[in-house]
């Protein structure tokens, strides 16, 4: 800057950290459920599918999970996660049904926080 001269700012965008969002969908009942965490871990994602198991589906014999091929979402989570009594009481509720490779758009999750962008931009998203 010379004196004389018009001051400049350029916009810089600063992030403030990222946020991980879990979604479990039941179309046909329309029920969604959600949640916020820090990171995407293994274990993040167990404890996830666990609340779903115990608690929002505890009366299901069978919980059926469609899933991407993320390195987190498969039963190797769990037994790292819990006890391995614990993980196999969790994965005896769960049968996994994963989508193609590059086949994300079938991910019924994926379109769910699509909506929830377009439903909630601009504003804060959580329970």
């Amino acid at each position: 800057m010379k004196p004389g001269s018009v001051a400049k700012e350029d916009y810089e965008y600063r992030r403030n950290g990222t946020r991980n969002i879990f979604v479990a969908v039941e179309p046909k009942a329309g029920k969604r459920v959600i949640s916020v965490t820090k990171t995407r871990k293994k274990n993040d994602f167990a404890v996830f599918v666990r609340n779903l198991v115990k608690k929002e589906y505890a009366q299901a014999t069978e919980i059926r999970l469609v899933l991407d091929n993320l390195n987190t979402h498969f039963e190797k989570s769990f037994y790292e996660t819990f006890s391995k009594k614990e993980a196999e009481n969790i994965l005896d509720k769960i049968t996994f049904y994963y989508t193609p490779k590059h086949g994300s758009w079938l991910n019924m999750a994926e379109i769910e926080i699509n909506i929830m962008e377009k439903e909630c931009l601009g504003k804060k998203i959580g329970r």
